[in-house]
């Protein structure tokens, strides 16, 4: 009988990662990265084109991952203790999914054992957006994408 290694993903909880298991869910997306609009009315979070001012548009990763609070200090960390917030991000978000209890999908790096992946998969940001600093804010609305479901 052979034994089956179960990905720590599928045995723990969230809260249970490890600080590197944590890092590793990140499938480089990018999407959390882009600006979004909430409506006020209902809630309703838009994507927008408009990416972080960090945000290497290739690689879909920031430029000062380990830094960017104080680069960026509004920027979003994603972090266990705030599991419960996580409806705004993309339904195709590893950390969202395994909130959601669902499993990562077959083209997540962590399954195929490739950063590309989400790439080849076009699930990620790469090539598809500008940066903050070329677009004024007041302008953001008009850069609403409707590829992220």
């Amino acid at each position: 009988m052979t034994d089956v290694m179960i990905p720590f993903w599928q045995q723990k909880s969230l809260k249970q990662f490890s600080k590197e298991e944590w890092e590793s869910v990140c499938d480089g997306c990018g999407l959390c990265c882009l600006h979004k609009l909430e409506d006020e009315d209902d809630g309703q979070v838009y994507y927008t084109q408009i990416a972080c001012r960090l945000l290497d548009d290739d690689s879909c990763r920031c430029q000062k991952y380990e830094q960017r609070t104080h680069h960026i200090p509004e920027c979003t960390v994603l972090s266990p203790e705030y599991i419960a917030e996580f409806h705004w991000l993309p339904p195709t978000c590893a950390y969202r999914l395994l909130a959601e209890g669902k499993p990562l999908p077959a083209w997540h790096p962590l399954v195929t054992g490739r950063a590309e992946s989400i790439h080849e998969e076009g699930v990620s940001v790469k090539g598809k957006t500008l940066c903050e600093t070329q677009i004024p804010e007041e302008d953001w609305q008009d850069y609403l994408i409707h590829w992220v479901e």
